[in-house]
């Protein structure tokens, strides 16, 4: 009897001691991408779980980039931050100075987790160092390619050149509408985000004190004569009727005026790609892409990164670290790249997912899928196109969006510009003095 308790005894011990040795560490992961990505990012976590059976990440969506980012300094606040989240690019200075992230290549270092940096293509990576050092990891990479309605270019008899010009646009559009094949020529989302990108293509810092990158930026570049150029062709666009506005930041309204054949054209994310690849079938046209067009009398520069990027808080116990930055080098293996490219249009960041794509015929195959990529590959490495950083950034963006549009109502663009430039100067002096910058 003596004997079988004892068996009993060791069998319950043992059986506890599996099941601490089992359990799981936990994480939780907040992300921004909404609509069918959602479920796209549900599975890859749950790849990642089954793969990595000691850890458990459990992924949410939070909303748009804003709310992300608020609902995760709310959280720290509080105590109770996620480990991981998803934030865009123009939040990075703000990320910086809200104290509640640790770098994430310190915490690769102390981990001795590998990472073969020199495979991560070099504009993402650059966009994200600071100080030379890594603060988050580049997920969702993207930047802005031109779409266009090849049945409608081909019946108006004119030719999309690989790298258009502004003075293209202009007579690609004039060609379209004066054929009646569309009832405008292009159209994208009333953004500060295409200024954003026209002024680094075309060389120029969007902010001072080398694009934020060597101090803190104090002062907006919006009257240098290339948001001037800028401008005024997107206002005779408009005057023309060439340009058709879809909305403030209503990205899905400027994709259904293009896809519905209202124009032959559209700027939009390379994030895009696969969405409109389906849409042509659906719509039964064919689908090209083409760099973003610049100025015929300015060099091209390139383009910055958008998308996001995973950031890991700090604050959590040393094996929930290690987890979430297990979870966030994962995400960017070459397999998971690959996957997250030929699922979204979102470019890979990995050389060796590009050489793997190639290699298969992938490109050769769906050639749209190219273009955000040859862009990338151009991009020269200035601070124009490595991103511009400040504090402000969101406010930033309003002022200048209320610009645009004053510019469209009939506001001289000089004008126009110059009062957004007051106010975005001010919020760079305020959130200096915010920072003790």
């Amino acid at each position: 009897m003596k004997r079988g308790c004892l068996l009993v005894t060791v069998l319950v011990l043992f059986s506890f001691g599996w099941v601490l040795a089992r359990e799981k560490t936990q994480i939780t992961f907040w992300h921004a991408m909404g609509g069918w990505r959602v479920e796209f990012i549900e599975r890859m976590v749950a790849d990642f779980n089954l793969t990595h059976p000691d850890i458990e990440v459990t992924v949410e969506y939070k909303g748009s980039y804003r709310d992300t980012l608020n609902a995760a300094l709310a959280a720290a606040r509080a105590g109770d931050a996620p480990h991981i989240v998803h934030s865009f690019e123009v939040g990075t200075q703000m990320n910086l100075d809200s104290g509640i992230f640790v770098p994430l290549e310190d915490l690769i270092d102390q981990y001795g987790l590998i990472v073969p940096w020199e495979d991560y293509i070099d504009p993402a990576l650059n966009y994200y160092r600071v100080s030379g050092r890594l603060y988050c990891m580049p997920w969702n990479s993207s930047n802005p390619i031109l779409y266009y309605n090849k049945t409608l270019l081909n019946a108006a008899g004119v030719e999309m050149p690989k790298k258009p010009t502004f003075e293209d646009i202009i007579s690609i559009s004039r060609a379209v509408k004066e054929k009646g094949l569309a009832e405008y020529g292009i159209t994208w989302c009333l953004h500060s985000w295409y200024l954003e990108q026209w002024m680094a293509d075309m060389g120029v810092d969007l902010v001072n004190n080398d694009n934020g990158r060597s101090g803190y930026a104090t002062e907006i570049n919006l009257l240098d004569p290339a948001a001037i150029k800028i401008m005024e062709w997107w206002k005779q666009l408009y005057d023309e009727g060439l340009w058709v506005n879809p909305g403030r930041e209503n990205w899905s309204q400027a994709r259904q005026v293009f896809i519905s054949g209202q124009s032959a054209m559209l700027i939009s994310s390379t994030s895009d790609v696969t969405l409109m690849e389906n849409a042509a079938v659906e719509q039964g046209f064919e689908l090209g892409t083409a760099f973003i067009p610049v100025p015929s009398d300015y060099e091209r520069h390139g383009v910055v990164i958008g998308g996001g990027a995973l950031w890991v808080t700090g604050g959590h116990p040393d094996s929930e670290l290690r987890a979430a930055a297990e979870f966030v080098v994962w995400m960017t293996q070459v397999a998971q790249t690959i996957r997250w490219h030929q699922g979204t249009g979102y470019f890979p960041i990995r050389k060796t997912a590009r050489t793997a794509l190639e290699m298969e015929g992938w490109f050769d195959r769906y050639p749209n899928y190219r273009t955000a990529l040859d862009q990338l590959q151009e991009t020269q490495p200035i601070t124009a196109t490595q991103g511009a950083l400040m504090g402000n950034f969101l406010e930033a963006r309003t002022f200048i969006e209320d610009a645009i549009e004053a510019i469209l109502a009939g506001t001289p663009v000089p004008e126009a510009l110059a009062g957004a430039k007051a106010k975005i100067d001010q919020g760079l002096q305020d959130y200096l003095e915010l920072v003790g910058g």
